[in-house]
C-alpha cells in the first residue's frame, strides 16, 4: 500500500446544503476518495446540511460508504436550507456559528467542506469568519454562482429540460397549441435559455430580459401567418413582463431606501406581495396568449423533475474534478475558498470575493446572440 501524502488536516467533515442537485453524491465521492486514499484523512458526513452541523449529527464515511454512489441522485447525507446565523432552535431564532465552531473543535474536525449554491456559500463565509476552516464546492442547477465556469447539477438539469421541450413539440404540433414550459430559475435564466435553445423553443423568456406580451403575441401570430400552427414558449419561473419588472425594481428601491424599521417592514411586505402574485405568472402568461391569439394554450411546469435522478457524465466528471481539487486544497491548508471550475482545471477563489454575488446571463452573452440569430424571440 502506497504511503499517504503529508497533510495537516487529519479529520474533515462534509455536508450538502440547499436544494438537492444531480452530482452531490458524485462530489462527496470525489472528495472522499482523494481525501482518504491520497492523504489518509478521516472523513465524516453531517446529516441534513447546516441543521445537522449545528446539532452535531454526523456519520463516518469510509471507502465502503463511498462505493456505488457516483451515479446516485440526491444526497446520501440529506440537506436543509438553514442559515448558520439565524436558525430556529426550540422555537427561538439563534446564531449558531460559535456553537458549530465549538462542536467541530470538540470532535477534532480540522476542516469542513460545504457543497451548495449561493446561500450555502454565504453560510460557509459566515463560518470562516468565526475561525472554521471551510471549503465550498459550487452546486446548483441554476448555474448562478459567481466565480466559476460551471456548477455541478446544471448540465444534467439542462438535458432534462431540453428533453422535455423536445417532447412538448410533438403535442404542440399535433393539437395546434401554444405550449408554455416553465423551467426553474428565479433570478438567473441560464437553464431556460440553454434548454430553450437546445430544444428549439420559439420563444424564450428569462429574468434578465423583461418581456413585452404584445411582442410575444406578435411572434406567435407571425408563425401562424407563415403556416406554422403551434408554438413552444420556454419561460424561466422568474421571468417578468416589463410592468412587473418595473414594479419589482421600484419595490426594491423602496426597500433599499427605507430609513426606519417601520418603513423597512412596509417595503418588505410590499415586495413579498409582488413575489407572491408572481408565482402564478406562467399561468397568467398562457391565458393572455390564448386570449390574444385565439389558440389553445397549455402549461407544463417541469418542477423538481429537473433536480432529480442520475447525474449525466459531464456532471459526474465535474463533481469528481472539484471534489479531488478540494481534497488537495484541504491538505495544503487553503481555506475560506470556493473551488471553482476554470476551463479544464480548477481555481481557488476567496469566498469574500463571490459570496452573495449572483451570476446572471449577460445581455451580450453568446447564447443570447445565437438565439436571436436563429430567429428565437426573447420577448423584447
Amino acid at each position: 500500500m502506497a504511503e499517504h501524502e503529508a497533510s495537516a488536516v487529519k479529520k474533515v467533515g462534509i455536508l450538502t446544503a440547499g436544494g438537492d442537485s444531480p452530482g452531490l453524491n458524485a462530489t462527496i465521492r470525489g472528495f472522499g476518495k482523494a481525501a482518504i486514499g491520497r492523504y489518509g484523512m478521516e472523513l465524516v458526513g453531517f446529516r441534513d446540511g447546516i441543521r445537522g452541523l449545528a446539532e452535531n449529527r454526523f456519520v463516518p464515511l469510509d471507502s465502503k460508504a463511498l462505493s456505488g454512489i457516483l451515479t446516485v441522485g440526491g444526497t446520501i447525507l440529506g440537506t436543509s436550507r438553514d442559515k448558520v446565523h439565524r436558525m430556529e432552535v426550540d422555537g427561538e431564532i439563534r446564531d449558531m456559528r460559535e456553537t458549530i465552531a465549538e462542536n467541530l473543535k470538540a470532535e477534532g474536525i480540522d476542516a469542513l467542506v460545504v457543497l451548495g449554491g449561493g446561500g450555502s456559500q454565504k453560510n460557509a463565509m459566515r463560518l470562516a469568519k468565526v475561525g472554521v476552516n471551510v471549503i465550498h464546492l459550487p452546486k446548483t442547477i441554476d448555474n448562478d454562482v459567481a466565480g466559476t465556469d460551471a456548477t455541478f447539477g446544471f448540465t444534467t438539469a439542462l438535458e432534462i429540460a431540453t428533453d422535455a421541450i423536445d417532447r412538448l413539440h410533438s403535442t404542440a404540433h399535433s393539437h395546434h397549441r401554444i405550449i408554455v414550459a416553465e423551467i426553474m430559475g428565479h433570478k438567473a435564466g441560464w437553464l431556460a435559455l440553454g434548454a430553450g435553445i437546445a430544444g428549439g423553443a420559439d420563444v424564450i423568456l428569462i429574468p434578465e430580459i423583461p418581456y413585452d406580451i404584445e411582442k410575444v403575441v406578435a411572434t406567435i401570430n407571425r408563425r401562424v401567418e407563415r403556416g406554422t400552427s403551434f408554438s413552444v414558449v420556454a419561460v424561466a419561473e422568474g421571468a417578468m413582463d416589463t410592468d412587473d419588472a418595473r414594479a419589482m425594481a421600484n419595490a426594491q428601491a423602496l426597500l433599499d431606501g427605507a430609513s426606519t424599521p417601520e418603513a423597512k417592514a412596509a417595503a418588505k411586505a410590499h415586495k413579498a406581495a409582488l413575489e407572491t402574485a408572481h408565482r402564478e405568472n406562467t399561468f397568467m402568461l398562457a391565458r393572455k396568449l390564448e386570449e390574444a391569439t385565439g389558440m389553445e394554450a397549455r402549461v407544463t411546469i417541469l418542477g423538481y423533475v429537473q433536480r432529480g435522478g442520475t447525474p449525466c457524465g459531464v456532471d459526474r466528471l465535474l463533481a469528481t474534478r472539484l471534489g479531488a481539487a478540494a481534497a488537495d486544497a484541504a491538505a495544503a491548508g487553503h481555506f475560506g475558498v470556493m473551488v471553482a471550475s476554470k476551463g479544464d482545471g480548477t481555481e481557488l477563489v476567496p469566498l469574500e470575493n463571490v459570496a452573495g454575488v449572483l451570476k446572471t446571463v449577460p445581455l451580450d452573452h453568446p447564447w443570447i446572440k445565437a438565439a436571436r440569430e436563429v430567429g428565437t424571440a426573447l420577448g423584447d
